[in-house]
């Protein structure tokens, strides 16, 4: 099969090779049909490249049809349509059944002190081959993959595997008062979606970018808008907007890719150089971020509010303005998306005829698999206004 692989820093290829198969009597096979590419899949590109192998098979947002399941799956059969959740989770541990998909204790990473395995996405994180492919393995096949009714396009469930539920969760971590003001930081896919969660439920949004394009969708959909580049003090504006408290809730939807600190990104490039060894054991114990969002965020959410955080950091010693935290009472919560804790409550929305959150429309852009390594250095560029990209295998 044809698969998008990491074969170096900002190095994508797509090559051919060997398709996936059962391994596990609780397995399924799916032929994939729309794959996305996520924001977080550029930190693969280059600053998590000490974590990566050459051959790695990219992608964590695939849906698809179901070719074969092992002799230990009863809930799925050839033909039935799925997305597939990006942490892999097998809904039976201790965590699951808390709610806590992203932790899930059967595919937890101890060696690596890290949490569930996640599809494509590193050695970090189980190095799952991914779903930017043509064919993909899924685990754990009667809990995890989301079956999705036959008939609406794949452009309106795609986004179950990670965007949907990803802003849907820093929407209920935000925690917002019922005449609440959100702030969202980041007009990307998840902020431009967490944007319209919150509208649909009929808060008041500001949302902050400086991406002309990105502030525009997200302006058309209701929200307020605030154009980084324009403002000298983002916190003293939002005050401003605020009746001079800030508002009650911010979601950071940035994270380590945010525009800030010249010198943390020059560390992070240099550490990348290192032999991996070394440079795996530096990012894990000493690395830094750009962390010009999440202060952002700190500084312009209200005293006692709350601040969540779904935008992606991985410095280990990256500071924080505890004192300001401290002395603004500040609520904060973040992680990884849980994904099938809220898939059944947000799948109502994409049944919906009215498709009241506008995901037929929201990918920017939609390409053959092949066109994949162009994709990537344009996404991370935000050249031709791409905020969305999918794939078709």
């Amino acid at each position: 099969m044809r698969a998008a692989t990491w074969q170096g820093p900002r190095d994508i290829r797509v090559v051919d090779v060997p398709d996936p198969g059962i391994e596990e009597s609780t397995d399924a096979v799916i032929r994939v049909t729309t794959t996305g590419l996520c924001g977080s899949d550029l930190h693969l590109y280059e600053p998590l490249a000490p974590f990566m192998t050459p051959g790695d098979i990219v992608g964590h947002e695939p849906m698809g049809i179901v070719e074969e399941v092992g002799p230990g799956v009863s809930q799925l059969k050839a033909g039935d349509r799925v997305v597939v959740p990006f942490n892999i989770s097998c809904g039976s541990c201790w965590t699951c059944d808390r709610g806590l998909h992203s932790q899930c204790e059967t595919t937890q990473n101890r060696d690596s002190g890290t949490g569930a395995s996640l599809l494509g996405y590193s050695k970090l994180y189980g190095a799952v081959p991914g779903g930017q492919a043509e064919y993909l393995r899924v685990q754990f096949a009667d809990f995890l993959p989301v079956k999705v009714p036959e008939g609406p396009s794949d452009d309106r469930f795609i986004y179950l595997s990670d965007v949907l539920p990803t802003a849907y969760q820093a929407v209920r971590y935000a925690d917002l008062p019922d005449d609440g003001v959100l702030l969202v930081m980041g007009a990307g896919p998840i902020g431009d979606m967490a944007a319209r969660f919150a509208l649909l439920e009929g808060h008041r949004v500001i949302v902050v970018d400086r991406v002309p394009e990105r502030l525009e969708r997200v302006r058309q959909r209701g929200a307020e808008t605030i154009d980084l580049d324009e403002v000298d003090d983002l916190a003293a504006e939002v005050r401003d907007r605020t009746s001079g408290r800030g508002a009650d809730s911010v979601i950071d939807a940035v994270g380590m890719e945010a525009h800030g600190n010249p010198v943390a990104e020059k560390l992070i490039k240099a550490v990348g150089l290192l032999p991996d060894a070394v440079a795996e054991r530096l990012m894990t114990t000493a690395g830094t971020d750009r962390l010009a969002a999440l202060h952002g965020a700190i500084g312009a959410v209200r005293r006692g509010g709350t601040v969540s955080v779904s935008g992606v950091y991985g410095g280990a010693t990256s500071p924080m303005p505890l004192m300001q935290m401290f002395d603004k009472q500040i609520q904060l919560r973040m992680g990884q998306a849980n994904v099938r804790r809220w898939t059944d409550d947000i799948l109502p929305l994409l049944i919906d005829d009215s498709d009241p959150l506008g995901t037929e429309t929201f990918a920017t852009h939609r390409l053959p698999l092949e066109d994949a390594p162009k994709a990537y250095a344009q996404f991370r560029a935000k050249e031709d206004g791409m905020v969305k990209v999918v794939f078709t295998p």
